[in-house]
């Protein structure tokens, strides 16, 4: 039998490194809580993430096709997973905290409205009078205050390294959208700086997970075919040695093949380069990674590159392919109907909604109702719009 290659990376270290979020230095939480006995904190924290009415509402969410258009493509949940499962990888590999990084994969979500970012776009438009929204920002909103499980507060309670890191997700925030900045008022989440490697590593997580599975997701919808995405060089290459290695093997294998490549090279070409950061800028605390004043975990040059010609691939072929078009232009219309609707007839929310709404028109209401739709799967947006707007469908 022919013996396995070792992997290049690197087995899971015996501690932490300096330069990861240590649990039992956390900052702790807004509301003190005694400390978990089986837990740690950055574990309890992925725990109630898991658990929350947010999460379970993933399922039914878009990544980039509407939910009922298929039951193989990715949804927010099953890309959420994805995303957990590499940087708790490339955690380990780094010697920083899986559980944290795995915690802020899971969460980092949680706040995308219905049908995806057109969902978004529509809830900007008829916010921008009221503050805005934003996904990320609305996603802190979740985990801090519309989260009503415990008795003591409203959130979820979490620490402050995994609110940070979900603050951050994209690095320092100069003008914090309105959610976001009301809640650092009262807890300060140090928006200036980086986040912690774990943050920095679920968000290139997220990059390669959405990046290569979209690619699964356009071929197997037919929105373009090998051929054309093999013209993307990076994608060719993958393509290319798996075909030399496995003469005449059929599409669907060849597809996972190829993307299991291209996913294992990214990972691969990240923790080079940041193991080279590392010791370039001699890192040896947290808040070295914080204060370094460029991002920590990085992919090559060169693999950058190759990413930004993938992206474009992709947006030219899939995001704005006139199927994807149509479907979105369709989902931005119930979104806008809705809001309009709501905002000027707030007694028409439910029960639990309604109590939390102000006068019609108000800058209370129109929150309210953002918060209301962006909370909704696809699949109740859709049967509210037709419930409200066609007279024959039963209240």
């Amino acid at each position: 039998m022919k013996k396995l290659q070792k992997t290049a990376i690197t087995p899971a270290p015996s501690s932490l490194a300096p330069y990861a979020c240590n649990p039992a230095l956390s900052r702790g939480r807004l509301h003190p809580e005694p400390e978990d006995v089986t837990r740690t904190a950055y574990q309890r924290d992925r725990d109630r993430i898991i658990h929350s009415a947010a999460f379970r509402r993933l399922e039914y969410k878009t990544q980039v096709f509407v939910n009922h258009e298929g039951d193989h493509y990715r949804t927010r949940l099953t890309h959420s997973l994805e995303v957990a499962q590499l940087a708790r990888s490339m955690s380990r590999a780094l010697g920083v905290n899986e559980d944290l990084a795995e915690a802020l994969a899971l969460a980092h979500d949680l706040g995308h409205t219905p049908f995806g970012h057109a969902g978004e776009d529509a809830l900007k438009v008829v916010m921008k009078d009221f503050g805005g929204f934003d996904h990320n920002a609305q996603t802190l909103r979740i985990l801090t205050k519309l989260e009503h499980r415990y008795a003591e507060f409203d959130g979820l309670n979490l620490t402050w390294e995994t609110l940070e890191g979900i603050a951050k997700h994209n690095g320092p925030v100069k003008n914090p959208p309105r959610a976001m900045a009301e809640y650092v008022k009262k807890h300060n989440l140090e928006l200036y700086s980086y986040p912690g490697p774990e943050a920095q590593l679920a968000s290139l997580a997220d990059d390669i997970a959405y990046n290569n599975h979209d690619i699964d997701d356009g071929l197997r919808s037919g929105l373009f075919t090998i051929e054309q995405i093999c013209e993307v060089p990076f994608v060719g290459g993958a393509f290319a040695e798996v075909r030399k290695r496995y003469k005449g093997l059929d599409d669907t294998r060849l597809i996972h093949e190829s993307i299991r490549r291209m996913i294992h090279a990214m990972v691969l070409d990240l923790l080079a380069q940041t193991r080279k950061n590392i010791k370039e800028h001699d890192i040896a605390s947290v808040e070295d990674v914080r204060l370094l004043g460029e991002p920590l975990i990085s992919f090559s040059k060169q693999m950058q590159t190759q990413i930004r010609v993938l992206k474009d691939f992709l947006m030219t072929h899939m995001y704005r392919h006139y199927r994807v078009n149509r479907m979105t232009s369709k989902a931005r219309r119930v979104v806008e109907k809705l809001f309009v609707f709501f905002l000027e007839e707030p007694e028409c929310l439910p029960n639990e909604w309604r109590k939390l709404a102000g006068k019609p028109g108000s800058k209370q209401t129109a929150e309210t109702v953002a918060d209301f739709i962006a909370g909704m799967t696809d699949r109740f947006a859709f049967e509210e719009h037709e419930r409200l707007f066609n007279v024959r469908e039963k209240s």
